[in-house]
C-alpha cells in the first residue's frame, strides 16, 4: 500500500479566529494511541474548548474531542485526555515565554494528517475584545459587499 501524501484537514477552530487575535502559529506532532489515529481518520475530533500549555518544558494538549472508536474495544482512549505535543525545545521556550507575557494563550487552529502523521498548527493568541469582534465582522461584510460589486460591475 502506498503511503500518504499530502495534507488532510480533520478538524478546524473557526470559533479561535474569532475570539482571538492570531500573533503566530506553529506546527506541532501528536502523542495518540491507536483508536485515537483511527478516530481520527474517520474524521471526529472538536477543536473548539482545546487549548495548550507548557508543563515541565513539555507542551501539552487539553480539552480537545476525540471521539472513542466506534469498533475500539477495552483499550479505547478517553475522549478529552490530556495529549503531549511533539515540538523543539526552542519553539517550547518561544511559547513558554510568550505565554508568561499577560493576556496570551495558545490554541489550536487546526488538526490535519501531514504525509500520513497526525499534526496540529497551534497558535499564540490575544483574546478579542467584544468591540473588536464587531469591527473584524464589519470588515469582513465590507470586502464581501466591494468584491460582489466588482463582480456585478465586470458583467
Amino acid at each position: 500500500m502506498p503511503r500518504e501524501t499530502g495534507r488532510k484537514i480533520v478538524a478546524q477552530n473557526k470559533r479561535a479566529r474569532h475570539d482571538y487575535h492570531i500573533e503566530d502559529t506553529f506546527e506541532a506532532g501528536l502523542v495518540l494511541q491507536g483508536t485515537e489515529v483511527k478516530s481520527l481518520r474517520e474524521g471526529r475530533a472538536s477543536l473548539v474548548d482545546g487549548y495548550a500549555s507548557i508543563d515541565d518544558n513539555e507542551a501539552w494538549l487539553l480539552n480537545v474531542h476525540i471521539p472513542e472508536y466506534a469498533q475500539g474495544t477495552w483499550t479505547n482512549h478517553a475522549a478529552r485526555r490530556k495529549r503531549k505535543l511533539l515540538l523543539n525545545r526552542k519553539e517550547i521556550e518561544k511559547l513558554a515565554a510568550k505565554t508568561k507575557e499577560g493576556g496570551l494563550t495558545i490554541v489550536p487552529l487546526t488538526l490535519y494528517f501531514k504525509d500520513g502523521r497526525a499534526k496540529v498548527e497551534i497558535a499564540v493568541a490575544r483574546g478579542k475584545k467584544d468591540w473588536d469582534k464587531r469591527q473584524s465582522l464589519a470588515e469582513q461584510q465590507a470586502k464581501r459587499e466591494m468584491a460582489r460589486a466588482l463582480r456585478h460591475h465586470n458583467r
